[in-house]
Parts: structure tokens; C-alpha cells; sequence
């Protein structure tokens, strides 16, 4: 009985669990030349030609145009890593391609999907609370131990160079938005923090600005451009002459009409200028257009005007200087404006605006750079330090890097292995054996031979050296916490868990059943014929695309 259309692919038990393992590792291979400080940079040309040259893992996935549902998985887990933790994307990735490659493993020995599940689960666990137990505290106030996870998120990153100085900028930011609770933790809300970049200096005159930098002009080349103590209307109302929501025809018979019409637009945006400077505002952020006219009364009354802020810009404006945003002039008041010091940088054509009081605060990070691409990937890497900087301070736990906490874990979850009982004990030492692959990639980046840096970090762990992680730029093994290579302990366990469930997810599917073809690679398979004709993962024709 045929219950499917023509046109439907059916891939089931051992060729969609092959299938879909391929897919997966397909993508965590594709990014593991990224991993640790010797990582090699992926260049990405998208269908309209724009060119992206980074390392981090996130932004790889996502530029890539991938179309296979199981590579798109495993994307999730980089996009998971990426908002819960900040950094690690290309660990957790990784993680989960090799988890699934032991699972392969285990399943050619006819081991059972649902136990290498259940193993992994036990593992899962076992290896989060074995992050606990490692982690060390960290005080909020450490600033250096701070600027060392800042300096470790941005190695290997275009912001290497001046890795120094952009750490001790990152801190400062987050110490400057960094809140204690009544229960004694500590908040810390980026949203108060704002990256702006500028193109054309080196990267070592990058600043940090209490309060925002608007990379605007005046509209009008006579309007102030400097306040102390300014009053600040944020505004979502074009001043312009407003227009009817239906197309109407005018017809005019005589020049006096024209001149009664025209003069009606004038007195309309004279009312908006008007309402404006009867509030008493001394700059306008308006998010919308200004008319020409309105530029010239605005002038004239002495008012500083900005046009076509960004929504982003207009929101943090809010934070800084405590002002409402008006969406209708008719019902502005004076209660609605902000206060700030407004200042103009001619050289650098940017506003700085800061907030007065207390009860206002936010800082901008201003990252200078030579090219756009090069001032993309320093942002990149500076946001990803700050969420993992801002997430030490809330979590307040690090642990050594270089390697050193996968070793350790895979070591203590082989003693584990041993409580075990069933098939269940080889998905953990299989799990184990997943978790040793950060240091051998770290190595392998490195032109390192990865075998043997292996046994020297194993014999470390074995002799009690928690700590010892691999020195990437000597091939030694070294304590890593000394060496200041320093990682967040959320980052990691969220780096496991996501690795886990994803790898798991993927193993749980016996049966495929797709309306037409599971993939773009061009390619017209039979049934059960889909792992060796993925043409390169399949949707993986569309990363060749975007590589």
C-alpha cells in the first residue's frame, strides 16, 4: 500500500541514524579550525557578496547557508551557547560533533540508542557537578582575575593585539553596570552598556565614555553644539508636514491658493517648533525626519536637533539621560525631558552625551579599527568578553583553560564509568573520551602533535595537577590558572549541556520522513540511499555556497 506521495523520502532505523550523525558532525567540523588561540579565521561570502572573516563560532553557523533539519540542530546549539553564555560556541559545537561520533561507534557494537542516551545523561550530570566542585571562586572586585577571562575570551581573536588594553575597558564597563542585590548577588545589565565602532584609527585608541556616542550631525550647520546642562527631548514624531493616510488631489486655480496651501504647511511645522521649544528642550533626538523649514526654526531658538537617531541609540539615550520617548508633541511636557551633558567630537563627526545624577548611568565602548572587517571581528570578539566577564561576575566561578577542565573531567568521569553497570558504563567513557577533544584540537591548531600533548596533560591530571592546561605558543603543560588563561565555570557547564541534549536529540531519531528531498545538494536519491548522497552534507551544498 503506497501512503506516501512520489515524491516523499523515507530514510529509517541505521541509514537515518548515519544520516543524521554525518550532517552533525559535518557542521562541528567545519568549525573545529577555529578552536583556541591558533585557530585559523573562516572567510564567508554571502549570495549578495558581502565578505565576513571570523573565528567565532556563532557567526560562522549562522552566515553559512545551511539547509539540512540536523545540521540546523546542532546550529541551535551555537546559537543556545551564544545567548546563555556569551562564548564557547565553537566548544559546545565541537563537543556534541565528537559525542556523536563515539555514539556511531557504539552502535556499530549493536549497543542500543536509548542506553548510549541514558549513559550520556548520567555523564551529563556527573560532568556538571564535577565543574562545581573544580571551579574557583571569584570576587567581583578581582579586577585582574576579571581582565584574565576577558583576556582568555578575546585570544586567538582579532582583538589579540590589544588584548590589554580592551580588557581593562571591558571590566570597567561591567564593574560601571554592575548592581548588588539585596540578597548579596550581583546583577550586571549590559543593556546599559553600548558598543560603537569608527573606522580609519588603530585599535589601540579605542575608549570608554560614560554615557553615548550618537555618530550623527547637527541638521542644521548653525544649531549649538555644546551643553553642560542640557534638557533632552527624545523624540518618535517626524517634524514634517503631516501627510494624509488616503492619496488625495489638490486642484488650485490661482497663485493665491498656492500661497494659502503652502503657508498652511509653514504655520503647521512652526506648531511642532513651537511645542518644542515651549517644553523647554535644549536637544532633540528625533528618530524620525526633520523637515528643512522646522531646521530653521529649530536654529533659530537654539535648539540642538539630531535626525534619523537609530531605535538602539533612542533606547539607551533613555537609560543615559532619564527622558521619556514622545511619540505625540501634543502632549509633551516638561517632565518628560531628560538631563545630560552634550558635546560634539568634530574630528570624530560624534555626539557624546552624558546622563547627570545618580540615578542615571551607562557607559559606550568605542572600538576603532582600520577596515570594516577588521573593526567587525573586534566587536565581535569584545561583546563576546563582555558576556562571559558579565557572567563571571554574576556566577562567580572560573576554572583554568587551556584544556585543563576536559582533561580533568574525562578523568574523573572514567572513575565514575566504573559505578556504572550495564552498557550504560561505555556511553560514559565514551563521553569522556568526547570531552578530551578540545585539548587535542587545541593542539592540532597549534601544529602541536596531539597524541602526545594528550598523554603528557593526562599524566598531569594523574599526579594531581588540576590545573594543567596546554601552553599553546611553548607546547608545554603548565598550570593555566597561573598562566592566566581563565575561562567562566557557566560557559562550560552550559557548553556540556547543550552538547548533551543536542547529541542525544539526534541519536533518539530512527526514521526521517521528509515531503521531498532532504536536501539541495541536486542529487535525486532512493530510499535508504540518503547518508552517502548528501552531497556534502547535504545542505552542506549550501555552506560550499557561503564559504
Amino acid at each position: 500500500m503506497i501512503i506516501m506521495g512520489e515524491d516523499a523520502q523515507r530514510v529509517k532505523d541505521r541509514d537515518a541514524q548515519e544520516y543524521n550523525i554525518r550532517a552533525a558532525r559535518a557542521v562541528a567540523e567545519a568549525v573545529r579550525s577555529t578552536l583556541g588561540p591558533k585557530g585559523m579565521d573562516k572567510m564567508l561570502v554571502d549570495s549578495m557578496g558581502d565578505v565576513t572573516i571570523t573565528n567565532d563560532g556563532v557567526t560562522i553557523l549562522k552566515e553559512m547557508d545551511i539547509d539540512n533539519p540536523t545540521a540546523e540542530m546542532i546550529v541551535e546549539v551555537a546559537e543556545t551557547q551564544e545567548d546563555e553564555a556569551g562564548d564557547g560556541t565553537t566548544t559546545a559545537v565541537a563537543i556534541a560533533g565528537e559525542l556523536l561520533k563515539n555514539a556511531e561507534d557504539l552502535l556499530e557494537q549493536d549497543i542500543h540508542p536509548t542506553a548510549i542516551i541514558r549513559g550520556f545523561n548520567l555523564a551529563s550530570e556527573k560532568a556538571r557537578e564535577e565543574i562545581d566542585d573544580i571551579a574557583e571562586r571569584v570576587d567581583p572586585d578581582d579586577e585582574e582575575l576579571l581582565k584574565k577571562v576577558a583576556e582568555t575570551s578575546m585570544t586567538g581573536k582579532s582583538s589579540e593585539l590589544n588584548k590589554e588594553l580592551l580588557a581593562d575597558l571591558i571590566v570597567r564597563a561591567v564593574r560601571q553596570v554592575t548592581v548588588e542585590a539585596n540578597d548579596g548577588s550581583h546583577v550586571v545589565d549590559l543593556e546599559n552598556v553600548s558598543i560603537e565602532t569608527q573606522t580609519g584609527r588603530s585599535a589601540s585608541e579605542s575608549e570608554l565614555l560614560t554615557g553615548a556616542v550618537i555618530d550623527k550631525d547637527p541638521v542644521h550647520d548653525d544649531m549649538p553644539v555644546q551643553f553642560d546642562e542640557a534638557d533632552v527631548l527624545l523624540l518618535n514624531e517626524p517634524v514634517e508636514v503631516e501627510e494624509t493616510d488616503i492619496d488625495t488631489n489638490v486642484s488650485i486655480e490661482s497663485p493665491d491658493q498656492l500661497q494659502k496651501f503652502l503657508d498652511q504647511e509653514e504655520a503647521q511645522l512652526k506648531q511642532k517648533v513651537d511645542q518644542i521649544v515651549d517644553s523647554g528642550a535644549d536637544v532633540v533626538f528625533c528618530q524620525k525626519g526633520i523637515d528643512d523649514l522646522a531646521q530653521h526654526y529649530l536654529a533659530k531658538q537654539g535648539i540642538l536637533a539630531v535626525r534619523r537617531t537609530k531605535k538602539s541609540d533612542i533606547r539607551f539615550l533613555k537609560n543615559i539621560t532619564g527622558a521619556a520617548v514622545v511619540s505625540d508633541l501634543d502632549s509633551i511636557e516638561a517632565a518628560v525631558l531628560g538631563r545630560a551633558s552634550v558635546r560634539r567630537d568634530e574630528a570624530g563627526e560624534l555626539f557624546y552625551v552624558e546622563g547627570i545624577g545618580d540615578d542615571v548611568h551607562g557607559v559606550t565602548l568605542l572600538l576603532r579599527g582600520s577596515t570594516d572587517h577588521v573593526v567587525d571581528e573586534l566587536e565581535r570578539g569584545v561583546q563576546d568578553a563582555l558576556d562571559v566577564v558579565a557572567s563571571t561576575v554574576a556566577d562567580g566561578r572560573v576554572l583554568a583553560g587551556g584544556g585543563a577542565i576536559e582533561v580533568e573531567l574525562a578523568s574523573r568521569l572514567r572513575n565514575y564509568a566504573d559505578s556504572v553497570s550495564g552498557r550504560e558504563q561505555l556511553a560514559v567513557e565514551a563521553y569522556a573520551d568526547a570531552l578530551e577533544l578540545v585539548p587535542r584540537v587545541l593542539a592540532e591548531n597549534a601544529g602541536l602533535d596531539s597524541i602526545d600533548t594528550l598523554v603528557d596533560l593526562r599524566a598531569a591530571h594523574e599526579d594531581g595537577q588540576v590545573r594543567a592546561g596546554l601552553n599553546v605558543f611553548t607546547g608545554e603543560v603548565e598550570d593555566a590558572f597561573d598562566a592566566g588563561v581563565v575561562e567562566t565555570a557557566h560557559a562550560k557547564e552550559q557548553a556540556v549541556a547543550s552538547a548533551s541534549e543536542a547529541a542525544n536529540l539526534v541519536l533518539k531519531i530512527d526514521d526521517i520522513i521528509a515531503a521531498g528531498d532532504l536536501s539541495t545538494g541536486g542529487d535525486d536519491d532512493e530510499e535508504g540511499g540518503a547518508p552517502g548522497g548528501m552531497g556534502g552534507m547535504g545542505g552542506m551544498g549550501g555552506m560550499g555556497g557561503a564559504m
